[in-house]
């Protein structure tokens, strides 16, 4: 096993059979503590992908400008590309769930605080700096809630936030633990409540707890989630998909107004109500507006949010890929394979130097059922494809080459593809030889 920072071995320990795998190197990671040490710094790391739009809108919009200058002054800036080996690595290691992520560092590698998704650059800002000035990792908010008392709530409010940005429901039994005066007087905290509601439709979810989400969503949806409504919605939906039709119909008919509401002023209002995440509003609305049957109401939305975009990106695909790709996706939200046709070889035109738009393309074209037209694009993604996307490009490329009936060369194509990459990513390599 390669060299591993020993105060990030002690803070992130990991199972004997992890350390006795290969691990690759991380000389990014390795660099940036050797200087935040130098600097007495701590370190700001971006997880990113170039298939995240999200993290384009973050680059383009937030990560720019003298106000993200003072952060780069402060801090020790390194981005992690999660496809690579290094990447996803420290994903896996340091529980990183979606992307963008950034997670923040102590120069001795104890974390901070995280941040997720696509943010407005005030919102961003606000929290870098509020877990710049903190200076406490997670053990010492908790200790510090323990105390209970006025000086209490904000540290309780600050560590269960920690929980959910980590996508970790163990926050629920960690806060059980507190006193019970403690916690009486954190419980009558909206946010506080609002926040172990959310964790514990989480621990609902990935049980797949019918019951259990059924019972939590209601009072997670009477929250104030801002832009971050759709993903509970969305959290909700994937874990009651075999509830009964009326319930789960009940349940989105009560999100049509709040639904409604954040899309007139996040996705079509003015700039100072935007929310930066336009698309999952947009999506969110129209599963809304699927799950309470209404199919009009459904795609004139899509179609307004298509003039939206297409409006400012059309002739400009270039200049905001994160508008382009809102495009694409609404389209294919739409099933529009016309007009999908005439945007898809304009985005690989606009990208030339990446696998996304080419491989987008072939899947589309696969799913249609014209593997004969999608493997062109799937070999043309596939010469700029490298560690976990050049396998989810041969996955797609074997299934194109399995219905031509051209078993041989789909069975090299799976051959050349794990040798490369296959240890670094077993899920992503167990997924390309079933489709054998």
């Amino acid at each position: 096993m390669r060299r591993i920072l020993f105060a990030l071995s002690l803070l992130f320990a990991f199972s004997a059979a992890d350390a006795a795998a290969d691990k690759p190197d991380t000389p990014t990671i390795d660099a940036a503590l050797k200087t935040a040490v130098e600097r007495r710094a701590p370190v700001l790391v971006d997880f990113h992908a170039p298939w995240c739009y999200s993290c384009y809108f973050m680059a383009k919009h937030v990560l720019v400008g003298p106000e993200w200058e003072k952060i780069e002054h402060k801090t020790v800036v390194v981005e992690l590309d999660a496809d690579s080996p290094e990447g996803a690595y420290w994903k896996t290691l340091w529980g990183v769930k979606a992307l963008p992520s950034y997670v923040i560092l102590k120069p001795d590698g104890a974390e901070l605080g995280r941040i997720l998704a696509e943010q407005t650059q005030p919102q961003f800002l606000a929290q870098v700096n509020d877990i710049l000035k903190r200076s406490s990792t997670l053990d010492d908010l908790k200790a510090a809630a323990a105390k209970g008392g006025a000086a209490g709530l904000k540290p309780t409010r600050e560590a269960l936030a920690v929980y959910r940005a980590r996508y970790d429901e163990s926050g629920l039994a960690w806060y059980a633990t507190l006193p019970p005066e403690a916690r009486k007087q954190y419980d009558a905290d909206a946010q506080v409540a609002l926040l172990l509601e959310r964790l514990r439709l989480l621990q609902a979810s990935k049980a797949n707890d019918v019951a259990a989400c059924e019972a939590i969503a209601p009072k997670v949806f009477a929250g104030d989630l801002g832009c971050e409504r759709p993903y509970e919605i969305d959290r909700w939906s994937a874990c009651t998909a075999k509830s009964a039709p009326e319930t789960r119909k009940a349940l989105f008919t009560s999100q049509l107004a709040p639904m409604k509401k954040l899309v007139d002023t996040g996705v079509f209002g003015t700039k100072a109500t935007a929310c930066a995440d336009k698309r999952s509003a947009v999506l969110g609305l129209a599963d809304v507006y699927e799950g309470v049957g209404d199919d009009k109401a459904r795609e004139a939305l899509l179609r307004k949010a298509v003039a939206q975009v297409s409006k400012g990106a059309s002739g400009h695909l270039a200049d905001d890929r994160n508008a382009a790709d809102n495009w694409r996706v609404y389209l294919e939200a739409l099933q529009d394979n016309a007009a999908l046709d005439t945007l898809y070889p304009k985005l690989i035109a606009a990208y030339p130097d990446d696998y996304v738009y080419a491989f987008r393309y072939g899947r589309n074209l696969l799913a249609r059922g014209e593997a004969q037209k999608a493997l062109p694009y799937l070999e043309q993604a596939s010469e700029k494809a490298y560690g976990q996307n050049r396998l989810k490009v041969a996955e797609q490329r074997v299934k194109a080459l399995k219905v031509l009936n051209r078993e041989a060369e789909a069975r090299s194509v799976v051959a050349e593809a794990l040798k490369a990459n296959g240890p670094w990513f077993p899920e992503d390599a167990a997924h390309l030889k079933a489709a054998l």
